[in-house]
């Protein structure tokens, strides 16, 4: 039972690395014999092993105990292996920019090498030649990168949209722990949907309503949004892919509709591309990051105005359409190494990569309000009986002081739960908290809601979400000293639409708390 107890206190329970061949005896044996592990070794990070015993699965700090047996691994040249898997868009193009920028960072040589188009190898050596790790990635798609996550197959799984429920439930019962756990997601960086046509196209562009019914086969000629009279050619990825995923996701399914039955597929964001380029009848959706020679069209509504996918209106998700860059990870210790570069993937440095890279990075930037011009004009455009002068000049004198923070807040539809790109928000807004960058000055947190109810009703849900925001971020920032920093609320209702209310979508995107700073 001494054995046993001390097994157990010594331990931390975690699943087998990936790549692991065969298990092997293996006897840990604390450096004054007081304490002795006997079984197979199913794993080794660089630090902890893991063993099955008679007593279960354990792990064990290896810098407390000495390997004895066959399976004992060469702890003097340890190489650290992390296998990743899924989206192309994520592998492809971005992984690699931020590998070589950590290998810069952290005085490593690093080496590709295309084993085929499906799968790259990125090795690190340290100045004398050591090899101390390789990321290997499988380009695949987001079902499989998922798939591989669930068969202990990957490590890491980089995905274009979040993980299905059905997902969430196999990952709890293959014991790999909640997959919505801020510790296993992480929203990498941001990307955007956008429509998009051939250039000869003359439209310029269109609302979600017809985009909606041009992708479900409602509209199917040009001549319905202004164009010539010809037939529509729907172009989307394919079904498997996490922005075909996401189309449908976020165009379709919140107005209860189906993709159109000869919408022409496409594997990746390249031959989209290609494909609608060359059609000038085509239209479909792609990302902000593989746009091609395509040309986006704004998006557009009765009630706001025409708005195009860029790096800021991304950021804020004043765009819609918003897409991020999703890596998961099983409840397990990851390599020395691949904690390292987790922890990279935060650091500043690594956000211009990621912007350089075309993608839209997460470094809150500070909006002056004479730069909000069209946000302000359209609330003006839109007042009425129940938001008149007096609530909009109170606006602009208790917003004209300050400066917004791209940081914004949205909620799931129906939910109160704050989105997936929210929820990195609140992460990077306490962390930076934490980081002294606040202290002295004051932090506004500002409800806006939807149209639907008495105005009166709709800033005091404003007023309550603005409040759940503020102490979801103060939660998160554990370390900082919230006495240098003032935190203050207040609402504006529906004082600022961003979008109509007579759509889901439309309700979803003028629900929101926004983060003012002075």
């Amino acid at each position: 039972m001494t054995i046993l107890r001390a097994a157990i206190i010594a331990a931390l329970w975690f699943l087998a690395q990936p790549g692991v061949a065969l298990a092997q005896d293996v006897t840990l044996r604390s450096h004054d014999g007081a304490v002795e592990i006997s079984g197979n070794l199913l794993g080794f990070d660089g630090e902890f092993y893991r063993v099955d015993t008679i007593y279960g699965e354990l792990t064990v700090d290896g810098s407390g105990v000495a390997c004895e047996g066959p399976g004992c691994p060469d702890l003097e040249h340890y190489v650290a292996r992390l296998v990743f898997s899924g989206a192309p868009t994520i592998g492809r193009v971005l992984m690699p920019a931020l590998i070589e920028a950590f290998g810069i960072r952290g005085g490593y040589d690093v080496t590709r090498n295309d084993i085929s188009p499906q799968e790259l190898l990125f090795t690190l050596h340290q100045g004398d030649g050591t090899l101390v790790g390789e990321f290997v990635f499988r380009l695949t798609n987001t079902d499989e990168g998922f798939a591989d996550l669930l068969a202990n197959e990957a490590d890491i799984a980089l995905t274009l949209r979040e993980a299905r429920q059905d997902e969430i439930t196999r990952a709890r019962e293959a014991g790999l722990g909640n997959l919505m756990a801020p510790g296993q997601v992480r929203v990498l960086a941001l990307d955007a949907l956008i429509p998009v046509v051939a250039p000869s196209n003359p439209v310029q562009d269109i609302s979600l309503r017809e985009l909606a019914q041009v992708l479900s086969g409602e509209i199917t000629n040009w001549v319905a949004l202004g164009g010539p009279d010809a037939p529509i050619d729907v172009h989307l990825w394919d079904a498997a892919t996490g922005i075909g995923q996401a189309s449908v996701d976020q165009v379709l399914r919140p107005d209860g509709r189906d993709v159109v039955a000869n919408a022409v597929r496409h594997p990746d964001g390249s031959a989209f591309a290609e494909a609608v380029a060359r059609d000038p009848f085509a239209i479909g959706l792609t990302t902000r990051s593989e746009q091609g020679d395509t040309w986006e069209l704004a998006l557009t509504g009765d009630c706001g105005f025409a708005l195009n996918a860029t790096r800021r209106a991304v950021k804020t998700e004043d765009y819609p359409l918003t897409a991020p860059l999703f890596i998961y990870l099983p409840a397990r210790r990851l390599p020395k190494l691949g904690r390292e570069f987790m922890t990279y993937l935060r650091d500043p440095s690594a956000q211009l990569v990621i912007r350089r890279a075309g993608f839209v990075d997460q470094t809150p930037e500070e909006i002056e309000i004479n730069a909000q011009g069209d946000r302000f004009a359209n609330a003006i455009a839109q007042a009425g009986a129940e938001v008149g002068l007096e609530e909009l000049q109170r606006m602009v004198r208790v917003l004209g002081p300050l400066k917004r923070l791209t940081t914004t807040f949205r909620f799931e539809a129906g939910s109160i739960r704050l989105d997936a790109q929210s929820r990195s928000n609140a992460e990077q807004l306490a962390r930076a908290m934490e980081l002294g960058h606040y202290d002295a000055r004051r932090l506004v947190f500002v409800g806006f809601s939807d149209g639907d109810g008495p105005a009166g009703t709709n800033r005091d849900i404003a007023l309550r979400r603005a409040e759940t925001v503020q102490r979801a971020v103060t939660r998160a920032a554990e370390t900082a000293n919230l006495e240098r920093i003032g935190l203050e609320l207040d609402a504006f209702g529906e004082a600022m639409p961003m979008a109509c209310d007579d759509t889901a979508w439309g309700r979803q995107v003028n629900r929101r708390v926004e983060v003012w700073v002075r």
